[in-house]
């Protein structure tokens, strides 16, 4: 953005300051000066009704009076008598206090200009007259501003800097400066920008006084360094301070502010410092994204606190040997939360328990990757391979694998219910009000709610995200001819962790609460997406900054959980922005009609199934129906009726050999008492066990009165199974292999009924 011209009317200069080289400024002050002012008196010095501008004693106090009064002149404040009053009020001030410590004005320093101003109204009105108004105060911080160039206006509490700002540059001039700032920040959605707003001119009025400048144009990045160094702003400034920069560095005069995070210092207390300067050089080279090498260096400067514990021979990386690798996986396999550490407040309640494999495993992979670094940079000559000295042991890579830690169905609807619900009073907020406009703030949930993506990924969106198709051509997301249920909606999502930008299809609720949010926009200025380098239009930017990646963990989800009602943590652990990427592929992997792995893996971005599979889970009702649907108790047993013939059993007949229970074949029954072991169970025509159902001795068991029926079940083997799932050619091989096995009344299959082969195209030959 470049600097919008001043009004054509604007002065370019302000009042030069007061030539103070053509002043007599003795320091001392003459007897016959004191006399004067004590004659003059109350009436005279204030230069109201009664003044006697013709009395001597004006003589004698002329080289006083004389610089006051240019400076009053030079003031630009309207010329009513309550103006003209409060200047000569404080030039009578001024000469009565000189008279009391015996010294010209020339004389003070900014720390006596400052014990006279007081650090607060009620300080300065103990030591000045019960006449002076409030008004004489920033008088007298203008004399200071051109008599002493004092700038310690940030230890004076509350006045009007704006106005004091106003009277020393011109008020035009400070105006239109002070609005071009407003304007770049109102764009941008500030509400410091507004014109209600009194925290940017009274910010930029300081500036300008400790400067001595009212043009924008002077503020340099080493002046906004210079005020936070020396802390010359209030406390509450000091947050206006940033934004008022920003702004100042979009009309191209000066460099934007510098944002450090506070995981960017680190501690190296503990740590060898051999040690140490490795662990930085190596942090400086790497080419790992930025959280990342984070990770990385606070993993290996844990390490370092170790070597400084138990392996201080080794704090240089060139004499750790294959011995120094396995003595620091056995103390990472032991290692508790909170071990060689500096600050351990984050995890007090965690203090002393194991470490997760998953953390184990993430510090030994510190420990490889730099060793790995340094050898292949040629750095160091290793005598061991870090690759196999400092592979993770089975014991903790058999205990890392995927593990979604999905959210239960009942909790998600309702995060799902306040998503869908938001309103103006559940918005996180300010002292000014709501931090985002709820347009932001309902599109940033539905996409976590929806999307599936991860928290950086959310972030970085761009504008234009969304797109709308509809049998395949696209159309506008507000098309009145297609119905918002009729067209697809897609979402763009940029270069992520593993894999290059991608479309994917997404709820057109999402879509039309981003393009609602599109709408109320404000323009923003380009970002540098850190991830691929470009400069781009962040879709969640507000106030000339992208959303945090952050936001959804410390903001979204905390007033998701309030408006829901549901705990902000589960058995599982915290309820994070990561978890909901894992609940929805999971519902995606377990709905009615479910994606395949592959189909998820393409709309979770993933470059591979594997990956994909630390993040669906599938069901246990799902994985039940999939049992049950399999039939796999059903697929190797089988029900039969049995008919007991009681008389039989009450009579004694069954002890002497008559059969009494009657297996019911379908075609007809079976006598033979076991009948779960016979092995010709698929071929019973010819067996003398076997009663054909037309045959009248069925008939007559039918007939009786006192049968009991009952079901059994049967296993099926292997040729039986393949008989029912094949067909007639199982049934042909199983009866087979079953010709020569003697059948329960003695004779084989083959001599019950001999078998004729029988070839296609020829006469059937016995």
């Amino acid at each position: 953005m470049t600097a919008a011209p001043l009004p054509e009317d604007t002065p370019r200069r302000w009042h030069s300051p007061i030539d103070l080289c053509r002043y007599d400024r003795s320091p001392a002050l003459a007897g016959a000066e004191r006399r004067a002012i004590r004659e003059l008196g109350l009436r005279n010095l204030r230069r109201q009704r009664y003044h006697d501008p013709s009395a001597p004693q004006w003589a004698d106090i002329v080289r006083l009076t004389r610089p006051l009064l240019d400076i009053n002149a030079s003031f630009d404040v309207p010329r009513t008598e309550y103006g003209r009053r409060a200047m000569n009020d404080a030039a009578a001030v001024v000469l009565l206090r000189c008279a009391d410590v015996g010294r010209a004005y020339w004389d003070w320093d900014g720390k006596e200009w400052l014990r006279f101003l007081g650090h607060h109204h009620r300080a300065f009105q103990e030591q000045v007259p019960d006449w002076t108004a409030g008004s004489v105060r920033p008088t007298l911080c203008g004399y200071a501003y051109h008599l002493e160039r004092f700038t310690g206006f940030h230890r004076l509490g509350h006045f009007d800097r704006l106005s004091l700002a106003c009277r020393l540059f011109g008020q035009r001039l400070v105006e239109a400066e002070i609005g071009q700032v407003r304007t770049v920040l109102t764009g941008w959605g500030y509400k410091y920008g507004q014109d209600h707003d009194k925290n940017v001119p009274s910010v930029l009025s300081q500036l300008f006084l400790l400067n001595r400048s009212p043009h924008s144009s002077d503020l340099t990045a080493a002046f906004f360094d210079r005020v936070r160094r020396e802390d010359l702003l209030t406390d509450e400034s000091m947050k206006v301070l940033y934004a008022v920069q920003r702004a100042v560095a979009a009309l191209g005069f000066c460099d934007p502010p510098l944002v450090t995070s506070g995981a960017d210092v680190v501690s190296h207390d503990g740590v060898p410092p051999v040690w140490a300067q490795w662990v930085e050089r190596w942090y400086a080279t790497a080419t790992m994204t930025h959280r990342a090498r984070l990770h990385n260096r606070a993993a290996l400067l844990k390490t370092g606190r170790w070597i400084a514990a138990h392996q201080q021979e080794a704090a240089d990386p060139a004499v750790w040997t294959r011995q120094t690798c396995a003595a620091w996986i056995a103390a990472v396999d032991r290692m508790k939360i909170g071990d060689y550490v500096v600050r351990a407040s984050s995890f007090q309640e965690r203090l002393g328990q194991p470490l997760q494999a998953a953390s184990k495993a993430g510090l030994i992979r510190a420990v490889r990757v730099f060793f790995r670094d340094i050898q292949d940079w040629q750095w160091l000559r290793l005598g061991f391979d870090p690759l196999r000295a400092l592979s993770v042991p089975r014991t903790i890579s058999a205990l890392v694998g995927p593990n979604p830690r999905v959210i239960a169905d009942d909790i998600w609807a309702k995060l799902l219910w306040a998503g869908l619900n938001l309103e103006s009073a559940d918005l996180p907020r300010g002292k000014a009000g709501p931090i985002y406009p709820l347009e932001l703030v309902r599109a940033v949930t539905l996409t976590w709610l929806f999307a599936g993506q991860r928290s950086n990924e959310i972030a970085r969106l761009r504008l234009g995200c969304i797109r709308w198709q509809h049998d395949g051509n696209p159309v506008a997301g507000d098309s009145e001819h297609i119905l918002a249920r009729d067209a697809a909606c897609l979402l763009d999502v940029p270069a992520h962790k593993t894999g290059t930008a991608f479309t994917k299809p997404v709820d057109p609720l999402l879509g039309q609460a981003i393009n609602a949010w599109e709408e109320l926009r404000p323009r923003q200025p380009k970002r540098t997406d850190k991830r691929t380098g470009e400069l781009v239009d962040f879709l969640f930017a507000y106030r000339a900054r992208a959303v945090s990646s952050g936001y959804i963990n410390a903001s979204i989800i905390p007033m998701l959980c309030r408006k829901a009602g549901v705990p902000a943590a589960d058995v599982r652990g915290n309820i994070t922005s990561h978890r909901a990427r894992s609940t929805i592929a999971s519902q995606l992997y377990n709905a009615k009609e479910p994606m395949t792995l592959f189909e998820l893996q393409a709309w979770l971005g993933h470059r591979s199934p594997e990956s994909t599979q630390h993040y669906a889970k599938i069901s246990p009702n799902t994985l039940t129906k999939a049992y049950e649907d399999a039939g796999y108790f059903a697929r190797n047993v089988r029900t039969i009726e049995v008919l007991v013939d009681r008389d039989a059993v009450a009579s004694g007949a069954a002890a002497a050999g008559e059969p009494w229970q009657h297996y019911d074949l379908g075609h007809g029954y079976c006598t033979y008492t076991f009948f779960e072991q016979c092995p010709h169970r698929m071929a019973c025509a010819r067996c003398d066990f076997y009663t054909p159902k037309d045959s009248s001795k069925a008939q007559l068991l039918e007939a009786k009165d006192n049968l009991q029926r009952m079901r059994a079940t049967i296993p099926l083997t292997d040729g039986e199974q393949a008989a029912v799932d094949d067909g007639q050619t199982a049934l042909d091989r199983l009866l087979g292999r079953l010709a020569d096995v003697p059948t329960p009344s003695g004779p084989t299959p083959r001599q019950l009924l001999p078998i004729i082969e029988v070839r296609r195209g020829d006469t059937p030959q016995s």
